[in-house]
């Protein structure tokens, strides 16, 4: 059945597009509740912007859903801890804005330098007063980026090429990295004492809000501009009001405000203010990305790939390209695991080796977690999901890496302990060839194989003798399943042995038992990776 996406506010057609050939597309206004719950009943994925109240309720009732995706950047009206619960994917587009928020703060900032707003407006009038509307250059000025974030990177960038003098507050940067974009850092009394022009890029939480009060404003060079195009509350109106009528600040340029929305505040009383009502993120080109990032990371959960801008899976963020292809290993890895250890192991490493590790492989702990408890548990596993499902089942999940050399360019093993002592280990690589990525079983148990890890697969312990091949051919074939490859491990002849098929079509535990029993198996496992 071809999955649903429905969409419930307005997005680009450029993003339906990305998801019209390969989904179902719906639309829905979400603002109608009653119609929301009906219609998410057979969603596999919801878009919203903000209009939407994505909560408790609408993930009781969309018992399908895998993801639910915001296209902008704040998730205040999607329930993220709700979400988690279920296994569903919560996506947002944390960069589509990026740009235009810089460049609003830019804006902001000339306008406030040059008196553009107030100019305009007196124009407007019917007046001609350019004395009065006198401003300053930007050149040669120290500018004070208050965080160097995304967004104040940006912007950084952006003022540099104005010939100014940057200097930056961010406890949480090094000053390699600023020295590298040509920016001072410095604590943020000297920035207040220094900057020209000071221009605020930080999210807002209990330890920003009222960074800049009164204060922090009693420390500002004489004549300084301050501009906020982040995050209301920020910095202290009232008290900046206040600077602004006794001169100590010469102009502001706010596009957020402590309270949204907003049509009154001291604030508008001032002809050096320039007010806008939060467009940062308001351009065509923003809207449009936020659109195509969701609509694309949306495809990516429904695919079952991992996705880089889930807000609630862990190890979350930007997976190195050379690391991507090796998710689908481990997480194989780990359904083959809990094949052959025959149910939940007690604890598991997942070992990462080769030249691999030189990137960051701890999203490979994830992957192989979420295989792990694949067939396992009624529920459906995802990235969001995996971790908690261990830690319910007090299974833990570490993961090791080595730079050691090994036979192959790089190699993943789970390895792990069973309640019962027994220890159980699979390992895998990852060969390339000019059309396709395969993934290779090169290990189970200390048994060495090289058998690609796709299709239904069956395991089978026992001691080696002549025979056992004709018996299970015999055994499947009188069962009309076919066999498409075979492969028999053993340290010594007459020892124990492995046996690898591959087969054409599952089997069920009936005839998986008669197999055994026809061979004297002392142990035979079936996963099937089909789905995967």
């Amino acid at each position: 059945m071809t999955p649903v996406v429905l969409i419930a506010e307005e997005l680009a057609p450029s993003a339906i597009d990305v998801l019209a050939y390969d989904f179902d597309v719906r639309h829905v206004d979400g603002t109608d509740r009653a119609a929301l719950l009906a219609a998410v009943a057979e969603a596999d994925a919801l878009i919203v912007r903000s209009a939407t109240a994505v909560d408790a309720e609408v993930f009781a009732a969309g018992h399908a859903l895998k993801v639910v995706a915001r296209a902008g950047v704040g998730l205040d009206n999607v329930d993220v801890p709700s979400a988690t619960a279920r296994g569903v994917m919560v996506v947002n587009a944390p960069t589509s804005n990026i740009v235009s928020a810089a460049e609003q703060a830019i804006a902001l900032l000339l306008a406030v330098a040059r008196n553009t707003a107030s100019a305009s407006q007196s124009l407007k009038r019917g007046e001609w007063k350019r004395a009065r509307y006198t401003g300053v250059e930007v050149q040669g000025k120290t500018v004070g980026v208050v965080g160097l974030g995304r967004i104040g990177v940006l912007f950084a960038q952006r003022m540099a090429s104005f010939g100014t003098r940057l200097i930056a507050y961010d406890p949480y940067i090094q000053p390699a990295r600023a020295a590298q974009l040509g920016v001072r850092l410095v604590g943020l009394e000297e920035l207040l004492r220094e900057s020209d022009f000071i221009s605020v890029h930080l999210p807002r939480t209990p330890e920003t809000f009222g960074l800049i009060g009164e204060k922090e404003l009693n420390l500002v060079k004489p004549g300084v501009r301050i501009v906020n195009a982040a995050r209301g509350g920020l910095i202290d109106e009232q008290a900046l009001a206040v600077a602004l009528a006794e001169g100590r600040v010469a102009g502001a340029g706010l596009d957020v405000f402590v309270a949204e929305p907003t049509t009154e505040s001291p604030l508008f009383a001032f002809d050096n203010v320039v007010v806008t009502p939060h467009l940062g993120a308001s351009t065509a080109e923003a809207q449009d990305k936020a659109g195509l990032s969701v609509a694309r990371s949306v495809k990516l959960a429904l695919q079952g790939e991992f996705v880089p801008d889930a807000v609630n899976v862990q190890a979350g963020g930007v997976v190195d390209e050379d690391v991507r292809p090796l998710l689908s290993l481990a997480e194989k890895l780990g359904r083959v695991f809990t094949a052959v250890a025959g149910g939940v192991a007690a604890s598991v490493t997942v070992e990462v080796s080769g030249e691999i590790v030189t990137h960051d492989v701890g999203v490979l702990k994830l992957a192989a977690t979420k295989g792990l408890f694949a067939s396992v548990v009624d529920e459906r596993v995802t990235y969001v999901n995996a971790p908690q499902l261990a830690a319910d089942r007090g299974v833990d999940v570490e993961l090791a890496v080595s730079e050691e050399p090994c036979e192959h360019q790089n190699l993943v093993t789970v390895r792990g302990a069973l309640p019962d002592g027994r220890r159980v280990s699979v390992s895998g690589t990852l060969t390339v060839t000019s059309t396709r990525e395969i993934c290779k079983l090169t290990q189970v148990d200390d048994f060495d194989l090289d058998l690609t890890a796709d299709g239904v697969l069956l395991f089978f312990r026992y001691s080696d003798r002549p025979g056992v091949i004709g018996a299970i051919g015999t055994e499947l074939g009188e069962s009309g399943v076919n066999i498409a490859a075979m492969q028999v491990a053993r340290r010594e002849a007459g020892g124990e042995a492995l046996m690898t098929l591959t087969l054409d079509s599952s089997i069920d535990a009936e005839l998986l038992s008669a197999v055994a029993a026809a061979i004297g198996s002392t142990r035979g496992s079936l996963v099937d990776l089909r789905s995967e």
